[in-house]
């Protein structure tokens, strides 16, 4: 009795496989929740993504209001290294933002990561000029960063958490997938309005307020997001955990970094080369190839910014469709197939993209798009799924934005470094391929979970009568029982 109460307490539901599951022991899953729930978190992740857009493509013009004139090249280098700064903070909201959401809940600390979030963007639109208050400018945007890193930090991990224990077992891939919808659609959003303002608005209108729009519109966003969030009702898998802790009258335990390192580091480990493979993709497919195309192709700038744009913009159905099948083929197929197609694809994709010729451009851009999809529409369902309920938030945020900063976030650097050192274009095409050989490595050491429990988690269902048919099935319905050593 005291084994099963430990299992309990450390890592939520449990069944052996000695015990009858009934209907009461699922859980079912209210839809209109669901798809509230869903619509809340996705509008978070799209706002995160909206900011970076609007980063990106504003770069320059920032770099001229809030620094001393001089060098062009100074100056935007000095907006994208105060960019970068948000990065590096990450992993310290990952590491506060995490444990909180584990002992708190996760939709509380969803809201308030979503308050830092607007508020921190929203300022950025009234700091003066350094023209106005010298070095101060500077300082200010670097603060605002620094905010809007940190609460990032919690962000991400929190999203995907909250709607893979939201969702049901079988249609878990293709809710995850909306949570990379959002952020298609923020980067977008982001880049689309920079864009307009710059074809439409004189230089000394931009430089003057035209600038100051973006950040404005995140005031909005963010209300209505936190309005969304506050009104959504905890995830029933963190639920049911907590009150299965109640009942047995234990606290929650308190996870360490060191204790979790201890017992989860596998699945931490797991979770850094799934995000490495993912981000890596990510970050030179829409952030550092249109630098790439324009600094060392010599490629138009504008149109290489526009066929991002319209790539990302077929992404999305893709990326929903991608769910759908991760749900009915399994999350392993399709991160496998896609990190496998990288190592063969990426020479030919970074070949098609140096052509010149906007067509063999578009098809390269799309094959590597292709493998970001399948990425961007099974791992929100993957990783949490690596975790058990009472330590997924604190595990998912840390290895995640570990990752992201160590690997994704510099590999537009990274890129650029190596290609001034060697001289050889073709280096984003071997930066892929060793990431792709990261991806297969790593996801031949996850277990397929589509269409399974959560780790720690009861079986979710849409209904009870299909707790009914899931009960009559075949497939034993118990949480993973290899559980780690305490």
């Amino acid at each position: 009795m005291r084994n099963t109460s430990l299992s309990r307490r450390h890592f939520g539901w449990f069944k052996s496989r000695d015990q009858k599951v009934a209907v009461d022991d699922l859980t079912i899953v209210d839809q209109s929740l669901l798809h509230r729930a869903v619509a809340a978190t996705a509008l978070g992740n799209a706002m995160e993504w909206f900011d970076f857009g609007v980063y990106s493509y504003i770069a320059v013009t920032l770099g001229k209001v809030f620094f001393p004139a001089g060098s062009s090249v100074v100056q935007t280098l000095a907006s994208l290294a105060t960019f970068a700064v948000g990065f590096l903070i990450r992993p310290v909201g990952g590491l506060v933002f995490g444990p909180l959401g584990d002992k708190f809940g996760r939709k509380r600390i969803l809201a308030l990561t979503m308050i830092m979030m607007a508020a921190s963007t929203f300022s950025i639109a009234f700091i003066p000029s350094y023209a106005s208050i010298g070095i101060a400018a500077p300082i200010l945007l670097m603060l605002a960063r620094l905010l809007q890193g940190f609460s990032t930090g919690g962000e991400y991990g929190g999203a995907a958490t909250f709607i893979a224990e939201y969702s049901t077992d079988r249609r878990r891939g293709f809710m995850g997938s909306w949570l990379e919808f959002g952020t298609m659609v923020g980067y977008i959003g982001g880049a689309c309005i920079v864009t307009l303002l710059t074809s439409t608005l004189s230089s000394e209108s931009l430089l003057s307020w035209g600038w100051r729009v973006p950040f404005l519109i995140a005031g909005p966003l963010g209300l209505m997001g936190l309005y969304m969030r506050l009104k959504l009702e905890e995830s029933p898998a963190f639920q049911a955990y907590s009150d299965s802790v109640e009942h047995e009258e234990h606290e929650k335990p308190a996870y360490g970094l060191g204790s979790l390192i201890r017992i989860h580091g596998r699945q931490l480990l797991k979770a850094v080369g799934l995000v490495l493979v993912f981000n890596v993709t990510d970050y030179m497919l829409l952030s550092y190839l249109p630098s790439y195309m324009t600094s060392v192709l010599n490629y138009s700038e504008t149109r290489g910014l526009w066929m991002v744009l319209l790539v990302m913009v077929l992404m999305l159905p893709c990326n929903v469709l991608g769910g759908l099948m991760s749900d009915r083929f399994g999350r392993k197929p399709m991160i496998l197939t896609a990190s496998l197609a990288m190592v063969v694809l990426a020479i030919p994709c970074i070949k098609l993209i140096g052509s010149g010729m906007d067509l063999e451009i578009f098809i390269g851009f799309m094959l590597l798009a292709l493998c970001l999809v399948a990425y961007t529409s099974s791992m929100p369902s993957t990783l949490p799924a690596l975790f058990y309920t009472p330590v997924r938030y604190s595990a998912l945020s840390i290895a995640f934005n570990v990752s992201v900063s160590l690997f994704g976030g510099t590999t537009p650097l990274a890129t650029a470094w190596l290609i001034e050192k060697t001289h050889n274009t073709m280096v984003p095409a071997y930066y892929l391929m060793v990431a792709g050989v990261i991806g297969v490595i790593t996801i031949l050491c996850v277990r397929e979970t589509a269409g399974r429990p959560l780790r720690g988690s009861p079986p979710a269902v849409g209904s009870r009568s299909e707790a009914r048919e899931v009960l009559a099935g075949d497939d034993p319905l118990t949480v993973d029982s290899t559980l780690p050593r305490i």
